[in-house]
């Protein structure tokens, strides 16, 4: 066929092919494949050419689902919530709407309609994740370690083995934080962290120094605090934890506590403890360095308050119940999200008392001031650490 005889056809074609229906331009393709010798695909692109087409079809756009979660004071709300508990994880997020929401009319004086609020009850920890993450933010900066072995009494405290009865509240893990900033060199303030395993109930007491006496007090000032019995105290190799005081204190009473220490530079033997520096100290506190002395007090009246609060009432956590091994993958499961509260109150070691004192203080409680008043402390606590230099001088 010459040349000009295939332009014939393809005009001819051109008017037969955009004018059919999908089954009959399968037929005429076949013929002009067979005319012409063309490949299928060469002769596609030709007869769709935009140059052979009288008018451009419009971009016909893909139906799809419509959205749900589309509701312009969504993400307002979710973002305040997830600001006030210290950007969790979305499921975490998720667990913890059923405690935030329902103050959040009172604390900003806007009513929700009653469309956003199902939409809150009903929103997937999925949904949240993809709202959240353009805000998202990245966290880069890790702690300096500050123990120091205390090799006397390492053979009269036995390494952990795993032995503790896990699911019964009473069990602690035990560590300290540094607020020494860049240096650990001269005097600053440390926070003694406690955690326990079965709930997540949580304390934190503020020390100046890393003394053995100063520590003794605080873990003394954290048992009075306690909803439960101290069962098990499990810490690292620090001197400020392995002394006659803390070993006397545990074991010499009428229901000694099981007092344990983790293996040497093993630092996942207290994984529980070690995450809890993380996200209930150092995302509030950060990593400035405190040596001012002032700062301790003002830290304790912080952490026997506000903190222990917020962070024991209205901040849910995961679990970790079973791990298991698939050839080269760890698989891990998770309980679902839960506050250390409600954990005590799901627990049927607690007497119902306890039970009752917790909810009472509960109910009294409101999220969103406990999150203003501790930013309100941490600034001045800030505040303190400016003045540094100017007390110094005074001195």
């Amino acid at each position: 066929m010459s040349k000009k005889a295939a332009q014939e056809y393809l005009r001819e074609a051109l008017k037969r092919y955009h004018c059919a229906s999908r089954k009959l331009k399968h037929a005429i393709l076949d013929e002009f494949c067979a005319v012409c010798g063309y490949h299928r695909k060469y002769a596609i692109r030709i007869l769709n050419s935009p140059r052979h087409k009288k008018k451009p079809l419009r971009k016909r756009k893909r139906p799809g689902r419509r959205k749900k979660y589309d509701h312009p004071m969504l993400l307002e709300v979710l973002t305040r919530i997830w600001q006030g508990m210290n950007l969790p994880c979305a499921k975490r997020l998720k667990a913890g709407l059923a405690l935030w929401v329902p103050l959040y009319a009172s604390h900003f004086g806007i009513e929700l309609p009653v469309v956003l609020l199902e939409l809150l009850a009903s929103i997937s920890a999925s949904t949240i994740g993809r709202l959240l993450a353009p805000l998202r933010g990245k966290y880069a900066k890790h702690g300096l370690a500050t123990t120091k072995p205390g090799s006397i009494l390492k053979k009269h405290i036995p390494i952990k083995t795993n032995q503790w009865d896990e699911k019964r509240p009473g069990f602690l893990e035990a560590d300290t934080v540094a607020h020494c900033g860049s240096s650990t060199a001269g005097m600053f303030a440390f926070t003694v962290n406690t955690v326990d395993i079965a709930t997540g109930w949580t304390e934190q007491r503020a020390v100046w120094g890393k003394g053995e006496r100063g520590v003794f007090q605080a873990i003394q000032s954290i048992e009075q605090t306690l909803p439960f019995a101290i069962l098990g105290f499990d810490c690292d190799n620090g001197s400020e934890f392995l002394n006659q005081h803390l070993l006397k204190y545990f074991t010499q009473r009428k229901q000694p506590v099981h007092f344990t220490r983790s293996r040497p530079y093993h630092k996942n033997d207290n994984a529980h403890i070690e995450g809890k520096n993380w996200t209930h100290v150092r995302q509030y506190l950060g990593y400035q360095r405190f040596e001012v002395q002032a700062i301790v007090p003002a830290l304790n009246e912080l952490y026997t308050t506000e903190w222990r609060l917020l962070l024991n009432f209205f901040i849910p956590s995961v679990k970790l119940i079973e791990k298991s091994r698939q050839g080269s993958k760890l698989i891990k499961k998770y309980d679902q999200p839960k506050t250390p509260f409600q954990r005590l109150l799901d627990s049927p070691d607690i007497n119902p008392q306890t039970k009752q004192q917790l909810q009472v203080l509960f109910d009294s409680s409101d999220p969103f001031h406990l999150q203003e008043q501790i930013k309100i402390k941490i600034k001045h606590i800030h505040q303190l650490v400016a003045s540094q230099p100017l007390l110094q001088e005074n001195q």
